[in-house]
């Protein structure tokens, strides 16, 4: 009983991680149509700048850590504009080629300023040390991940389900032509969207370090990762990403506990049989 416990307290904290980087990409994937292999990189991102500010320029953790999900934000955005806009109306295999181009311009650049190493995220007192579980000690940063990420999803259905903005959102991702002859303005629902995914992706990579942790290599290291919780969620659905990601995170960290040397094959077995049974994924549309 313990260890079933301990697998699911893992597993829901590396599951959340999983949601809050994937989620942003889930719904970018489903509005717009692209296939955006460089989402991690806004999670490298994310982590390398509170790297940053806290060992180069003495920033604590909390202002470091909002600091650089704004900046991801902010960058995203002229980014949206100049560099994805265009892939918009490419056909899947130039839209993967695309992205993949910006992520290698993403590692090369966070390579040159800070180096290929990795970059740790030093934690601050309240989120060290550990709290006992009763069946198991638990490290108070996943205690504060869980948090956060039911923070972040109870966020994203008042933001779809209870404000305008979430209903010009949904009425674009399911009719984006009948929205678009409604008066919604798409294109800046388009770069909303994306800045909301890219800074989601920034908290899931500083809150996941400890899981996840940061290095150039980032976005090509997890890229299969978030594309595995997009796919099973199903595109478009924050439901479906949430469940896929729960789902994946305790089934490998059930595996990793159980089978350490190969217990990784069992995450990719179980997205084969879903996506065999329901190629559109847990929730997704046919």
């Amino acid at each position: 009983m313990n260890l079933i416990l301990s697998i699911i307290t893992d597993g829901v904290a590396f599951g959340m991680i999983l949601f809050m980087i994937s989620v942003g990409l889930s719904v970018t994937m489903g509005l717009m149509r692209v296939v955006n292999l460089a989402h991690g990189g806004f999670a490298m991102l994310g982590g390398a700048l509170t790297h940053w500010a806290m060992m180069q320029m003495g920033i604590p953790f909390l202002p470091s850590a909002v600091l650089a999900i704004l900046a991801v934000v902010v960058l995203s955005v002229p980014m949206e504009r100049v560099l994805y806009r265009p892939i918009y109306k490419m056909g899947e295999l130039p839209q993967v080629l695309a992205t993949i181009g910006i992520t290698f311009i993403m590692i090369a650049a966070i390579s040159f300023w800070l180096g290929a190493t990795l970059m740790p995220i030093p934690l601050p007192a309240v989120m060290q040390g550990s709290v006992d579980l009763g069946f198991r000690t638990l490290p108070t940063q996943r205690i504060y991940v869980v948090v956060v990420g039911l923070i972040v999803i109870g966020g994203l259905f008042f933001l779809t389900e209870r404000t305008r903005f979430g209903i010009r959102l949904r009425a674009a991702v399911d009719h984006p032509g009948t929205a678009s002859c409604l008066g919604i303005d798409t294109s800046r629902i388009f770069s909303l969207t994306f800045a909301l995914g890219a800074g989601l992706a920034a908290l899931g990579g500083i809150m996941g370090a400890e899981l996840l942790p940061i290095d150039a290599y980032y976005p090509l290291r997890y890229m299969v990762l978030f594309l595995t919780v997009v796919a099973v969620g199903g595109l478009g659905s924050i439901t479906g990403s949430f469940l896929a990601a729960m789902a994946l995170g305790i089934l490998d960290t059930a595996a990793r506990y159980q089978f350490p040397e190969f217990g990784t094959i069992f995450f990719y077995v179980a997205m084969i049989v879903i996506l065999g049974l329901r190629p559109q994924g847990l929730l997704g549309k046919a």
